[in-house]
């Protein structure tokens, strides 16, 4: 018997008993006639195989997720057109599940996981409509204009895992500009079954969990296209080249790895290869005393991810810098806006600005560029250059980042990003909503957990506060400076002065131009008045360099923007910040 790797439809005609037990020869004619136009041809024109027809039911295999796909929105699309003439309970109309997944080949069937994930998706699916797995959705989103509605995780007969489920208009191409057709040139990567190391074979379940784990927390990243388990569990105890799993599963990216448990320790080694060159682009070593393994698990589990997905934006990032500018993708244009919003002047976030319109003009449905553009907007408060009055940014951020949100329901920064836009606009309560769903979308991205430290800091939550950006220096022990300048930031609001100033000392420059601000409300309540003074001058300083209006404007006029540019809930809080620059010189 042979074994391989396909992508399986399932179809079946929604009503077909009820229409048969009401005309049961025209139904059988009308049956066959959509089997012979359009499904037989529009299968046959993507390389695909019809493997059985039973009844009002089919079965085909495809050799890639997007020759089903086009071919079941053809197909869907003719009968669509062809309803359109017929009586409401007349009309055969399909529902179709997609899935990629192991095939075992037995005379002329297909028999497998792959196969029932399949046929289970089909019943999902509404008359007219297409299901698929989130493994499918990921390897054609941008490069087919369709929009897909996230059904959630469905647990279905005889299947152990939930599965992630999406559906597809079958009828509706829609995209933002019908004359371009985006390529998805965002990373792919399959991770591998860790390797059982130990001398117990009871241990793995450990290492399975493990690998599953680091699967599902990486598609959290919205940046990332993570083939599924189905398909990298096959590769379970086989030696083959990694170029040739990297081919099979359409990835980019390998991650293997091993574990070994001997006692109450374990270490866990693990290497991302580039399949097309097999070079090694990170490894690491991780040894832990197990104190409770499933903590462990997740533990460890987290730190490889956050550490990979850095890892993959750099290593693209370094590829994007050898393109010229019009080979450039959308993912490689929002790496560059990125990067240089991480800069916080003037002139980068110009850059970045220009960087995440390019994005969008390459995919005009990029969720997560636009939601960063969005971001940018609000950052306009704190720099000229943009030409439009203090509240417009605001409000532009904000319609961006709803725009997100609704291209990318699942895309964490964009509930980040509206969550920022809301509490600038003290909405407090809106912003608790965004930020909260973001942080279950994925708690594990060092970025997002320093926005969400601000958001706790301005609304006094200052414990929690701390928490996030710890849990953002454990996973990203390389944070830019801009972590270290809010660690001491939020300190200071939460009235931890030596500690602000503590982690202030291990800055080279001030990471924004308002930072000395901070600083001399610190020395303020510690009554080191000259130096209070020192940080004040400074913040004046430069904040006139940087100032939208009049650069001659006064330290007052500093000092009320101060408090536009930060959004602190309680009045509490905003009156220990005004005696603190009362007491710096800077009077209100």
């Amino acid at each position: 018997m042979e074994r391989r790797l396909a992508a399986i439809m399932a179809a079946d005609v929604a009503g077909y008993s009820r229409m048969m037990e009401a005309d049961e020869s025209g139904t059988l004619t009308r049956m066959q006639a959509l089997l012979a136009k359009p499904i037989k041809p529009t299968i046959k024109m993507h390389r695909g195989r019809i493997v059985k027809t039973t009844g009002d039911g089919i079965l085909a295999e495809f050799p890639s997720v997007l020759d089903a796909v086009q071919s079941a929105v053809e197909i869907q699309r003719a009968l669509d057109k062809s309803n359109s003439t017929e009586a409401a309970d007349r009309q055969l109309r399909l529902r179709i599940g997609i899935n990629l997944g192991d095939v075992i080949v037995d005379a002329a069937d297909i028999h497998g996981s792959g196969v029932n994930i399949a046929a289970r998706l089909e019943s999902l699916a509404d008359p007219g409509a297409i299901c698929v797995t989130d493994v499918v959705r990921d390897q054609i989103s941008g490069r087919l204009p369709l929009k897909f509605r996230d059904l959630g995780f469905q647990s279905v007969k005889n299947i152990a895992a939930p599965i992630h489920v999406y559906s597809i208009d079958g009828t509706a191409y829609s995209p933002a500009n019908p004359t371009q057709k985006a390529q998805d040139d965002r990373p792919s990567i399959a991770v591998l079954p860790f390797i059982n190391m130990s001398d117990s074979t009871e241990q793995t379940y450990f290492c399975d969990g493990i690998t599953e784990d680091i699967i599902t927390e990486l598609s959290r990243f919205r940046t990332l296209i993570v083939i599924s388990r189905n398909s990298s569990f096959q590769f379970r105890g086989t030696q083959q080249d990694i170029r040739r799993i990297g081919r099979e599963l359409s990835a980019r990216y390998v991650l293997e790895g091993s574990v070994r448990i001997a006692g109450s320790r374990v270490r866990i080694t693990g290497q991302l290869v580039d399949s097309m060159t097999n070079a090694h682009v990170w490894a690491n070593r991780y040894d832990r005393q197990i104190d409770d393994i499933f903590a462990t698990q997740d533990a460890i589990s987290q730190e490889i991810v956050s550490v990979i997905t850095r890892r993959l934006e750099d290593e693209r990032l370094e590829q994007a810098r050898s393109k010229p500018p019009e080979n450039m993708g959308a993912y490689d244009w929002y790496l560059k806006g990125k990067r240089a919003f991480q800069g916080y002047s003037h002139e980068s976030m110009l850059e970045a600005k220009a960087a995440f319109e390019k994005a969008i003009e390459a995919d005009p449905g990029y969720a997560r560029a636009i939601a960063f553009l969005g971001y940018t907007h609000n950052m306009a408060t704190s720099f000229s250059g943009w030409g439009v009055s203090l509240d417009e940014p605001h409000t532009l951020a904000l319609q961006l980042a709803r725009k997100a949100a609704e291209l990318d329901p699942t895309d964490h920064m964009a509930e980040h990003v509206l969550g920022w836009c809301q509490m600038f606009r003290r909405q407090f309560g809106e912003a608790k909503r965004h930020f909260d769903r973001a942080y279950a979308l994925n708690p594990n991205d060092a970025d997002a957990l320093v926005i969400r430290g601000w958001y706790l800091g301005y609304t006094a939550q200052h414990a929690a506060c701390e928490e996030a950006l710890e849990h953002a220096r454990r996973l990203n022990p390389l944070l830019p400076d801009n972590w270290t300048g809010s660690l001491a930031a939020l300190r200071v609001l939460g009235g931890r002065y030596e500690e602000a100033i503590a982690a202030a000392a291990e800055l080279a420059h001030d990471p924004w131009p308002e930072f000395p601000g901070w600083l001399a409300v610190a020395h303020a309540h510690l009554g080191r008045l000259e130096e209070a003074r020192f940080f004040g001058a400074n913040f004046v300083r430069n904040v006139r360099q940087r100032w939208r209006g009049d650069p001659d404007a006064g330290h007052r006029e500093y000092v009320k923007w101060f408090f536009l540019d930060n959004p602190i809930q309680y009045q509490d809080d905003i009156d220990r910040f005004t005696q603190g620059f009362r007491i710096a010189g800077l009077d209100l």
